[in-house]
């Protein structure tokens, strides 16, 4: 009995990854545009005066609030905020995997075409700097570059070092985290943005 119940609870829907319920769960969407007949992705710079990451390119999107019925919905509420893009104008072509960033960090990226004309008239300069598009032609041909970035654990001054093998001489394991660039004319596109442009490129190819 115990067993046929563990597995009934097991084949119901579960988190993506432990602690994905705590997690700070944010949401993007790739606007697919057209230009000239010619597809394009397009890029929002942040406004310089943003208190977090001022200047940074990215996709529109942010924080998925309790309010928002799914990753999706805030995707195009944050699009909305953002580029005053009316949700109802949007067209999903589809879902991305998550992009879990950390144990504390997930992205849920989705694809989407847009109304360029509406946007480029529309976006919010409180947040948006301004907006910018490449030729998906050219970010196929692009190969992109990467640089590693060194992540060491610094555990907390009152870490109960008494509970553990080795106490204070706890051999901490650093990591290796894989930072990718995309330059495009003045434009460089590097962080989460990148991670995300780069999977799915690959997608295409």
């Amino acid at each position: 009995m115990f067993l046929d119940q563990l597995k009934n609870q097991l084949n119901e829907n579960q988190p993506l990854f432990i602690g994905e319920e705590t997690a700070l769960r944010s949401a993007v969407l790739i606007p697919l545009v057209q230009v000239d007949e010619e597809w394009h992705i397009l890029f929002e710079v942040r406004s310089f005066t943003m208190r977090k990451q001022p200047g940074d390119i990215s996709f529109p999107g942010g924080r998925i609030d309790s309010t928002d019925p799914s990753p999706m919905a805030a995707a195009l509420r944050e699009t909305h905020e953002e580029l005053g893009v009316d949700p109802k104008t949007v067209t999903i072509v589809g879902t991305l995997s998550p992009y879990v960033a950390s144990s504390s960090f997930v992205i849920y990226p989705f694809v989407a075409t847009i109304d360029y004309n509406q946007i480029i008239h529309s976006y919010n300069k409180e947040e948006v700097e301004e907006v910018f598009t490449i030729p998906l032609k050219w970010l196929l041909d692009y190969e992109p570059y990467m640089h590693s970035v060194s992540v060491e654990p610094v555990p907390s001054l009152n870490f109960p070092y008494e509970k553990i093998m080795n106490g204070a001489q706890y051999q901490w394991r650093a990591r290796s985290m894989e930072e990718w660039f995309f330059d495009y004319e003045k434009y460089t596109i590097w962080g989460l943005t990148a991670r995300i442009l780069k999977h799915f490129i690959e997608i295409i190819k």
